[in-house]
């Protein structure tokens, strides 16, 4: 089993605050905190923990899991947050041979997360920026079964791997965040679109803000992608493809941080689908990893492991 991330790498710099300032106003905050996060990261991460807890090096394991398991392809600096977040993929068992320090600042995040658990974020791209398609090398793409992208690198640099994984024969699925207008080049190389209500409006220019809405907007956007998936908060997700079309309503939580809930929803996703999981089970997994990270604080931190979401399901 082998999936391939192509992405963003930040260090998210995190503060509390009552309520959102509005502009022109000055809020004091809590104390901020760091946390490792970027949404291709998030995302690498979120698939591996789906994949299982990796396992000790003495055993032979974490070499093994990072072949076997998740890639990273993405650039850091050549600085202290980038010797961190590259660090702590290693940890997770990610294969970051292909995640390279480089002559750039680490893209960072500045996020503030309100009472409502609610976040704004503001993205300075950093060395993210520099992966070019140049870059991109189809044998990092040998072997892989999903190939997993989003938008917080040049947009150019995903449709080369979009390609490159289509080659590969993998399903390649792409997280349309943050939002922006999509080529029809991109939309022919991949297999699942998944976006959220405010991705979707960018979109479509029309917002979906129920589950019925959301199955009109996905069919539309279906025209272009074979599959559609359309995350929808509190109210789950829904999804039309080959298979048919669906609702899947989420588990109810305290929220506390609403920061990875996405990404969790990805990694879940994608891994359910490599595993060959069909689409309504692989949605109901990714909602359920998407609602538990709500309740936990920070992005990488708040990504939920495989038996957190079995229990859950099993329950």
């Amino acid at each position: 089993m082998s999936i391939v991330v192509v992405g963003s790498i930040n260090m998210d710099l995190v503060v509390r605050v009552k309520r959102h300032p509005v502009p022109g106003e000055t809020l004091l905050g809590s104390d901020y905190e760091t946390h490792h996060g970027g949404k291709g990261a998030n995302q690498a991460v979120a698939a591996a923990r789906m994949l299982g807890r990796p396992q000790t090096p003495g055993k032979g394991g974490l070499a093994a899991a990072q072949s076997a398991g998740v890639r990273m392809i993405g650039r850091v600096g050549q600085d202290e947050f980038g010797n961190q977040l590259r660090n702590a993929l290693k940890r997770e068992g990610i294969n970051v041979n292909a995640t390279i320090p480089i002559a750039a600042p680490t893209g960072v995040a500045f996020i503030a997360v309100n009472d409502q658990g609610q976040n704004t974020i503001i993205v300075s791209p950093g060395a993210n920026h520099r992966l070019r398609p140049e870059n991109l090398s189809p044998a990092e793409f040998e072997g892989a079964q999903v190939v997993v992208l989003q938008l917080e690198i040049p947009l150019d640099t995903v449709r080369k791997a979009a390609e490159l994984g289509k080659q590969a024969g993998a399903k390649v699925i792409l997280n349309a965040a943050p939002a922006q207008k999509l080529p029809d080049k991109l939309l022919e190389s991949v297999d699942i679109l998944v976006v959220n209500e405010s991705e979707a409006l960018g979109l479509t220019g029309v917002l979906p803000d129920s589950p019925e809405m959301a199955l009109e907007v996905a069919r539309v956007l279906s025209e272009k992608t074979p599959t559609v998936v359309i995350t929808l908060g509190e109210q789950g997700a829904v999804w039309v493809g080959p298979e048919g079309s669906g609702h899947q309503p989420v588990l109810k939580v305290e929220v506390l941080d609403t920061t990875g809930a996405g990404d969790a929803f990805i990694g879940a996703l994608a891994t359910a689908i490599c595993e060959g999981k069909a689409l309504p089970q692989a949605v109901q997994r990714g909602c359920v990893a998407g609602a538990l990270a709500a309740t936990r604080v920070g992005a990488q931190s708040s990504l939920p492991w495989r038996e957190d979401v079995n229990a859950r399901l099993e329950s």
